[in-house]
């Protein structure tokens, strides 16, 4: 069949071509809007996720787990580290005093005064643990449960799970101004259909390339609507290729961030008083507060999972600054505590801390003794035992839960792995761990793979 000819113009072929079925099934209209969106295993606790990860690793003794033992043993050798003979550890006192939020008395330090005073909104796990000593496998099983194999993050499972409650939105965002570790592959959605891959925000004055349109709105409607019609018509003999499916629905999400994203990204239609509340500037759009402000606007607008990364610059400008001295947090505390916080009182008076959860969290913790050894005020790594909290829907609020032992160098009751942390955010958003699979070159696969279990004590009843 011939579209163009010498005897039409362009867009009468185009209109001839499309007619009104294909404009109908653009981004907002009712053919999509038609609710086709999978189901819960059960009945949710919470419909939305915002994640704020700490990239780089802070130290749980320095912040949420407090250990008198280190102030009261300061520079005493406890032995050598994993039998290395030629490594005598030293312990190191905390920086930084430790407090007791008013309403519940969890215990945080003075680097986290904001989040302290909303820890009785928070269920606070003392007793992490993950499987890998470096950053790129930790930040990989933080995210997507593997340290190595490339598997889905946890906003690809949710929104594979779930989907998103506007369909002019991608179901899953990362704002993150730097490339962390592992780059893009922690909100990858691998094998998974690729509209669940996580879309980049990058704060500034581009925050999604090439979003804008390149032609007038009426001519990308009609055109829109021909590639649908003709893609649509390709995918009927190719039913199977996920890859195709992926990118029509890639058309439809780009056509609706078009519309919609704008607006929700224009922060200075904040007030006053939310800069305030988070310690933001309307002319500093890249600000750490910024971006949690964004976090709210796409919670707002329907997507269902957001996390916004904490990464300042190069992958060494974040947490991981404690390998040269501890005193580093002090930055990075300052730079995330207000807004963290803020988030929380900001979601409640709104209406929103109901039905939306937030995790703060990150890859591991750090070593409870001197990493360079007597005298020297730095941490290493230590995936052994390290501190993440919740917040929000499903949440019972001043929750501790899990210990250390009296120096923070291993969990000695209640531990929860990364496998378990996942099961737990699945849970509360009414999906089964165990039942939300893919299949994937002949194997049923998972974001727990074979292990985790929901951590039932700091849900609320």
């Amino acid at each position: 069949m011939t579209i163009f000819t010498s005897n039409i113009t362009r867009r009468e072929a185009i209109q001839r071509a499309t007619g009104a079925t294909a404009l109908a099934a653009l981004p907002g209209s009712s053919a999509v809007l038609g609710k086709d969106l999978p189901s819960p295993h059960f009945e949710p606790r919470a419909k939305q996720v915002i994640v704020l990860y700490m990239s780089g690793g802070y130290s749980h003794v320095d912040t949420f787990d407090p250990k008198p033992r280190l102030a009261a043993e300061h520079d005493t050798s406890i032995g050598y580290e994993f039998g290395k003979k030629n490594f005598d550890r030293y312990l190191k006192a905390s920086n930084w005093r430790f407090r007791p939020n008013q309403h519940c008395g969890t215990e945080v330090s003075d680097l986290f005064p904001h989040i302290r005073e909303q820890m009785h909104e928070c269920a606070l796990i003392r007793s992490m643990n993950c499987d890998h000593i470096d950053h790129g496998e930790a930040t990989l099983q933080l995210h997507t449960g593997s340290t190595g194999f490339a598997m889905p993050s946890l906003g690809s499972w949710l929104s594979y799970g779930l989907g998103t409650d506007n369909p002019a939105m991608p179901g899953h965002v990362v704002i993150s101004e730097h490339r962390p570790y592992a780059g893009p592959q922690i909100w990858d959605s691998i094998f998974l259909p690729g509209k669940h891959a996580g879309i980049q925000i990058t704060p500034g004055e581009n925050p999604i390339p090439n979003l804008n349109p390149t032609s007038a709105k009426a001519n990308q409607s009609l055109e829109l609507g021909l590639l649908r019609t003709l893609n649509q018509r390709h995918l009927k003999q190719r039913d199977s290729d996920i890859s195709l499916k992926a990118r029509i629905s890639s058309f439809e999400t780009a056509n609706g961030l078009q519309a919609e994203a704008p607006t929700i990204m224009d922060l200075r239609r904040e007030s006053k008083a939310t800069f305030e509340l988070y310690g933001a500037n309307p002319d500093e759009p890249t600000s750490y507060a910024a971006q949690v402000i964004m976090a709210r606007r796409m919670i707002e607008s329907g997507v269902r999972f957001v996390e916004v990364i904490d990464a300042i610059g190069a992958c060494r400008d974040n947490w991981d600054a404690a390998h040269r001295d501890i005193a580093s947090h002090e930055k990075y505390a300052k730079r995330v505590d207000q807004p963290a916080a803020a988030l929380i009182k900001d979601l409640k008076q709104r209406g929103l801390l109901d039905d939306v959860l937030v995790v703060f969290c990150t890859e591991f913790g750090r070593t409870p003794w001197a990493q360079d050894g007597k005298g020297t005020k730095s941490r290493a790594h230590h995936p052994h035992a390290f501190s993440c909290w919740l917040a929000g829907a499903g949440i019972k609020g001043g929750t501790v839960y899990g210990e250390t032992d009296d120096i923070g160098n291993r969990v000695v009751s209640d531990a929860v792995h990364v496998h378990d942390y996942h099961a737990t955010i699945l849970h509360l958003m009414g999906l089964d761990h165990t039942r939300l699979t893919y299949r994937h070159a002949g194997r049923d696969f998972r974001l727990t793979d074979v292990h985790g279990r929901v951590v039932d004590d700091i849900l609320d009843s």
